[in-house]
């Protein structure tokens, strides 16, 4: 099969997303077009543009006099953050309480089932919580909250990778996501918004611990 450019694009834009959130691309280190030409034997053009994309998504930094960086993300940015989403989060839990059908409540429901499978089998489990989260700020009908937080997940995405590395945080994820959807079938507001905020909270001391851990290596 022929690959076209948009799919090669794409292919460089993954390989190159997950290197940084497996830290095989280090935090601070120079990205260099010439070696990510010569690394994925595709075009400078393809390269920019993925490139690109990792900088809207806040993994990469162009930084002046040295080019493109791996975005590097200390403790207490990342301590800030995680404050910041728990309160948003929180909101987008009260939110969708308050504003989402019938139909959106089940969509919670099945996404959550999603989590569950791939925790199960042990793989792709971040993406399972991407469709959760998309079906909770989706029910809340607050665009400008959803955007905020979407910022705010790219900047944090490799604190969440790093998370998920910690013994037994897995586990506890998803019991957290599973808290936030009987708050939502007991349509109790209160109830979700302190169950999203804990979820956050609690990824935040994992990602803090795995990131010292990283560091201290």
């Amino acid at each position: 099969m022929e690959r076209t450019p948009a799919l090669i694009r794409s292919q460089v834009l993954e390989n190159l997303r997950q290197a940084i959130l497996d830290r095989r691309l280090a935090p601070g280190q120079r990205l260099i077009e010439r070696e990510l030409v010569e690394l994925t034997g595709v075009s400078r053009t393809s390269v920019r543009e993925a490139l690109r994309e990792l900088a809207a998504e806040g993994l990469v930094t162009a930084v002046p006099n040295k080019g493109t960086v791996v975005t590097s993300v200390s403790a207490e940015e990342a301590r800030q953050l995680y404050q910041v989403r728990s309160a948003l989060e929180a909101l987008a839990g009260r939110l969708f309480v308050e504003h989402a059908s019938a139909a959106q409540r089940k969509a919670l429901a099945r996404a959550l089932e999603r989590v569950e499978r791939q925790y199960a089998k042990g793989s792709a489990i971040l993406a399972a919580k991407d469709a959760f989260y998309d079906v909770l700020f989706e029910g809340g009908g607050n665009e400008a909250l959803r955007s905020v937080v979407g910022g705010l997940h790219a900047r944090v995405s490799v604190l969440r990778s790093l998370s998920m590395s910690v013994p037994g945080r897995l586990a506890h994820s998803v019991a957290e996501l599973r808290a936030i959807v009987e708050a939502v079938q007991a349509n109790d507001a209160d109830a979700a918004a302190a169950a999203c905020a804990k979820h956050v909270e609690e990824a935040g001391r994992a990602g803090l611990i795995a990131l010292s851990e990283q560091d201290a290596g």
